[in-house]
């Protein structure tokens, strides 16, 4: 069953808010909203819910604190809904996956709700690459992939504990792969979810290992990572 929080201290703002959730969610059984009116109540129940929508500016906490008490143990969707837009920034901090301002507009709201309740959905598991090397073909999971090499006529993936090289065109192994690997540079195509940081020549990966980013990649490479980051929120 899919679980819903709302944390209001203004009752009138909880209540609306649930009401344009049950009409969104009105041929679904499976559902349930539950409105609270202060972080502490919330808190005290807070672990099993898959969607939040917080008040920042509540009598006993902020929703902000209130955010970071459940990110230790819940990585639920978190939406806030404020008046207080100075705090836009901080709610990047704690993953938050929209920042909605009141007064609702509705239309923006049941878009939001829709992205959440998307986010809610199982996922399915990516296939695996799938190579032959030297005779035997292997399954690749593509999340155990740092990046990609090119060597001659053959490519060399960078796993975690493991090199494999193989024939294969790096253009064919860039479609493949999909949108979470970006060519960075002719020679290598990178692995969005192991990037750290980058500068317009090098991209450092989380496993310490840098590689070369081609300068007139570097434009395209930051829109890719930018929409991949907003993807993941």
């Amino acid at each position: 069953m899919l679980q819903i929080a709302i944390c209001d201290d203004e009752k009138s703002m909880g209540e609306y808010l649930k009401q344009l959730i049950e009409n969104r969610l009105a041929d679904d059984k499976e559902y349930r909203v539950t409105v609270f009116s202060s972080g502490a109540e919330l808190l005290k129940n807070g672990k099993d819910f898959d969607i939040f929508f917080l008040d920042i500016h509540l009598k006993d906490m902020s929703g902000i604190d209130m955010a970071r008490s459940l990110r230790q143990e819940s990585e639920a969707v978190i939406v806030f809904v404020t008046a207080l837009k100075e705090y836009v920034f901080d709610a990047f901090d704690v993953q938050a996956f929209q920042y909605l301002l009141k007064p609702i507009d509705e239309e923006k709201f049941y878009q939001v709700l829709e992205g959440a309740l998307e986010e809610c959905r199982p996922k399915e598991k990516p296939e695996p690459l799938v190579v032959r090397v030297k005779g035997i073909y292997r399954n690749i999971p593509k999340e155990s992939i740092f990046y990609v090499e090119n060597e001659a006529r053959k490519v060399v993936l960078h796993l975690k504990d493991e090199l494999i090289s193989y024939y294969a065109k790096m253009g064919e192994l860039e479609g493949i792969l999909g949108g979470e690997f970006f060519r960075c540079h002719r020679g290598y195509l990178v692995n969005l979810n192991e990037v750290k940081g980058y500068d317009t020549g090098s991209i450092q990966l989380k496993n310490g290992e840098v590689i070369l980013m081609a300068k007139q990649k570097y434009s395209a490479f930051v829109s890719a990572y930018m929409e991949f980051l907003r993807r993941k929120k």
